[in-house]
């Protein structure tokens, strides 16, 4: 990852080959560090308020001091207005520090990946691996950590098998989410997604595209579904906030149809972001 700028906490810009985390936080010792990751479009970041009320409920359920809302907008400004880049990836990270804290903010800005566009017009291939349905809260579901090594791990499996991303499934076949990613598929006008009851994450962008949805003529429906009912879709794609929505045109090997509800979600989304 190329970074454009660096912001932290209490400090302000940082170079950012300047060592900003002490060799003993536990973010790095036990990864209990919160993050965020967001898309930023003219300059301004989409959705920042629901990120950072995430990023809050993710240091509560690990335990890390309460963020402060007030220095995370100060530092995310800094860092955006000394990148200079209008488009632009931003990364926040909530770190407790040493045992005895202080902990840590920082905001971290990069270049969008440049193989987003070209996925989202070839599609995905995904490929299905087991994953785990975080229903108890030691395993904090829906809380995003520096703990990734699964997600990436998950990711790289995928990509040894031929495929771009993966798909989580539990050990009944119940369809979860993906590494990065929540996981949509759509049969008629109809809309379906996995239940935040199964510990998946609540993706900001989600949220947003539940709302949108029915503005395009969709209803949507929540649930629990087997992994066949996603084989059998007309259509699926994956929401994220740094990929926005990207049809999924594969499924470990097995042809997915391509259709209206990807595509017109996606600009509806930009269409949200811009305005």
């Amino acid at each position: 990852m190329i970074l454009l700028a660096l912001a932290v906490g209490g400090r302000g810009i940082v170079d950012p080959a300047e060592p900003v985390i002490r060799a003993d936080d536990e973010a790095l010792l036990r990864g209990r560090g919160a993050f965020e990751t967001l898309r930023v479009y003219g300059g301004r970041p989409f959705q920042l308020g629901a990120h950072l009320d995430r990023l809050a409920g993710s240091a509560e359920r690990l335990g890390l001091a309460p963020i402060d809302q007030r220095e995370f907008e100060r530092i995310t400004a800094l860092a955006l207005g000394h990148a200079g880049v209008p488009d632009v990836v931003l990364r926040l990270f909530w770190t407790p520090g040493p045992e005895e804290g202080p902990p840590t903010a920082l905001a971290l800005v990069s270049p969008i990946p440049a193989w987003i566009e070209p996925r989202r017009a070839r599609g995905v291939r995904a490929i299905a691996l087991r994953g785990i349905r975080a229903d108890a809260p030691w395993l904090l579901p829906g809380t995003k950590s520096t703990s990734y090594a699964v997600n990436m791990a998950a990711e790289a499996e995928a990509k040894r098998r031929g495929g771009d991303d993966a798909i989580f499934v539990d050990g009944a076949g119940i369809v979860l989410e993906g590494p990065v990613t929540n996981v949509w598929w759509r049969r008629g006008r109809t809309l379906h997604t996995p239940t935040l009851a199964l510990g998946i994450l609540a993706g900001v962008t989600r949220a947003v595209l539940l709302e949108l949805a029915p503005q395009l003529g969709f209803a949507v429906e929540e649930g629990m579904y087997p992994v066949a009912e996603l084989e059998a879709a007309e259509e699926a794609f994956t929401s994220s906030s740094v990929r926005e929505v990207m049809p999924v045109v594969e499924l470990d090997g097995d042809a997915i149809g391509r259709g209206p509800a990807a595509a017109e979600l996606q600009a509806a989304l930009r269409h949200e972001a811009l305005r």
